[in-house]
């Protein structure tokens, strides 16, 4: 897939503009209010953004479109959920920040690196473990506000949550511009022609930039909506996940660009607490 001239490929443009239909219904409550008559108009919202979609876009576009729009959607729906005032108002950040994630996941690879662009690139079913654990902590935060809602309007360690998710995701999207077309979603048993050595930027701070942001963004969401044992086994999960990405990736990194790379290890921690990566001696 090849970039188109001066801009985003089609896919990249596709998704934008599905991802802002879906958020547009923020702007619901301002036009036709609470009740019964809010309802039928986000009904009817919906059903007109669909058949917007199936007139501008046919497969494969329409797939792109779709899952953009559905994030949009959901991003629209937490921002009317954060701004209520209701003891919802974590959850609706929650929801913003999840949606925002995906959604920039396929939009920095359609910019950075449209090779690789696929569906996939939403993370949207990135793994079974990884569905699970958002299952799980919807299921906590529901539960434990039901049994004891104080639990959940804990202001500021909701914020400290919220920070933890801005800053998780903007390094990892910061990594994955510096990047550019040496960021794959997938790691990669080959080395291709233009697959050179990242050092400079956020690459200078930590080895492994992305997977620092996103540890620190999954245990934000949890901590933002005060879930205690999501906390927990979100920390857990995620260490024991990257540990094992790391090594496997640095094992890659070592045969494609041998001493440089030990030399650039050597120098640079990987950024994750107690994961020092693959042990190799010169």
């Amino acid at each position: 897939m090849a970039a188109a001239e001066g801009g985003l490929v089609p896919e990249g443009r596709a998704s934008l503009a599905a991802f802002l239909l879906g958020a547009s219904v923020a702007a619901l409550p301002l036009l036709a209010g609470p009740g019964l008559q809010g309802r039928a108009a986000l009904a009817l919202h919906l059903a007109g953004i669909n058949a917007l979609l199936l007139l501008l876009y046919r497969p494969p576009l329409y797939q792109v479109a779709v899952r953009a729009c559905l994030l949009g959607f959901a991003c629209g729906c937490g921002l009317l959920l954060s701004c209520g005032r209701s003891s919802w108002e974590p959850f609706g950040w929650y929801m913003c920040s999840l949606s925002l994630f995906h959604y920039s996941e396929y939009l920095v690879t359609a910019i950075n690196n449209p090779r690789s662009l696929s569906l996939d690139s939403f993370l949207l079913n990135h793994s079974f473990e990884y569905t699970l654990a958002a299952l799980s902590s919807w299921i906590e935060f529901t539960v434990e506000k039901i049994i004891y809602p104080e639990m959940k309007q804990i202001t500021w360690l909701s914020t400290v949550g919220l920070l933890m998710v801005i800053f998780g995701d903007c390094l990892r999207k910061a990594a994955m511009l510096t990047a550019g077309s040496n960021f794959n979603h997938i790691v990669q048993n080959e080395k291709s022609d233009t697959h050179t050595l990242v050092t400079s930027g956020v690459y200078g701070w930590f080895r492994h930039p992305s997977y620092v942001g996103w540890f620190y963004w999954s245990i934000g969401t949890q901590v933002l909506l005060c879930n205690p044992v999501c906390v927990v086994g979100y920390t857990l999960a995620s260490w024991r996940f990257f540990r094992e990405r790391i090594e496997e990736e640095e094992f890659t990194l070592i045969h494609f660009f041998g001493v440089e790379y030990l030399e650039y290890k050597k120098r640079v921690p990987s950024g994750l607490p107690f994961i020092k990566g693959v042990t190799v001696e010169l």
